[in-house]
């Protein structure tokens, strides 16, 4: 069982770690660099090629049942749940089979218009917050109960 966290502009990655360590799950931060080493024996920073989706194409090619995987990148979650693994965003929401279909339709959707604003207005998403986080630490929690079971 691990923990795997698409690292590259994550905001809870210090969540992450505290839960993964107090129940004792090993954890891989994935990014393309700029990480500092954690001083935690189960905690490995894993630092891939640049290139587009490097990070991505990693953890999706080793993640698997029993194993939970933290990110927004919808296509990322897409593979992983393929995989067998437990997906959750950021901010604390599940993405599961059941709703993968529903999260890429809106990928997609969101592109199209984004690619079709003349003015390039608008865009970013709403604020992080502590709701967000808390949210993020109570699913984990639960994830990580499961599987480790």
């Amino acid at each position: 069982m691990t923990l795997f966290v698409d690292a590259d502009a994550c905001p809870v990655k210090d969540e992450a770690e505290r839960v993964a360590t107090r129940h004792k799950v090993a954890m891989k931060l994935v990014s393309n660099g700029g990480l500092r080493p954690s001083r935690n024996p189960l905690v490995e920073v894993v630092v891939v090629p640049e290139g587009p989706d490097a990070a991505d194409m990693w953890i999706a090619e080793r993640c698997g049942a029993g194993d939970v995987v933290v990110t927004s990148d919808i296509p990322l979650a897409a593979r992983c749940i393929e995989a067998g693994a437990q997906v959750l965003r950021h901010n604390g929401e599940p993405i599961t089979g059941a709703n993968i279909g529903q999260q890429l339709a809106m990928r997609d959707l969101m592109a199209d218009l984004r690619a079709a604003n003349p003015l390039g207005t608008g865009g970013g998403g709403k604020m992080f917050s502590k709701a967000d986080r808390a949210r993020f630490l109570d699913t984990l929690e639960r994830m990580l109960r499961k599987a480790v079971r």
